[in-house]
């Protein structure tokens, strides 16, 4: 079986004079390999075939026979990497925290530690007999969040 270890060091290798950068690698117990990878202006998929190449080059099928799989994450994948969540400052994003708060608004920070959303909240203002809506900056740690992924609003 195919080491994670090993693919993401020949993986690192290729992407580190590029623009791109690696999200996930994940080996199944089949030995299907799925490697991840994402650019700032979105994956060519000439850079996936080289990568792909470059990857079955330095394993050999003869000796380890598996199957590859190399792309970009996918729009409605949730983030994984710091990366994906600054790419995306300034999109509408949606956010499911581990309370169980499912939150749409903008991404409009990502830090190292932290993320923060602008989101609509309904809030009483006095005078007003009904609640008035509001934006609100939300900022959440990353172990406080089950996933944060594009909102699509479709």
């Amino acid at each position: 079986m195919l080491n994670k270890q090993d693919i993401e060091k020949v993986v690192t290798e290729f992407l580190k004079d590029s623009d791109y950068y690696l999200i996930d690698i994940t080996v199944g117990a089949d030995n299907k390999i799925v490697v991840e990878i994402d650019n700032i202006d979105g994956v060519d998929i000439d850079f996936c075939a080289a990568l792909t190449r470059h990857i079955e080059k330095c394993f050999d099928r003869d000796k380890e026979d598996y199957e590859l799989e190399v792309g970009s994450s996918g729009i409605t994948a949730p983030f994984k990497i710091l990366m994906q969540y600054q790419k995306n400052v300034g999109n509408d994003v949606e956010v499911l925290t581990c309370d169980g708060r499912k939150l749409h608004g903008q991404l409009v920070e990502a830090e190292p530690d932290h993320f923060s959303i602008d989101t609509e909240v309904k809030v009483a203002v006095e005078g007003k007999k009904r609640k008035q809506t509001q934006i609100q900056t939300l900022t959440f740690g990353y172990a406080d969040v089950k996933y944060t992924k594009y909102d699509l609003k479709i």
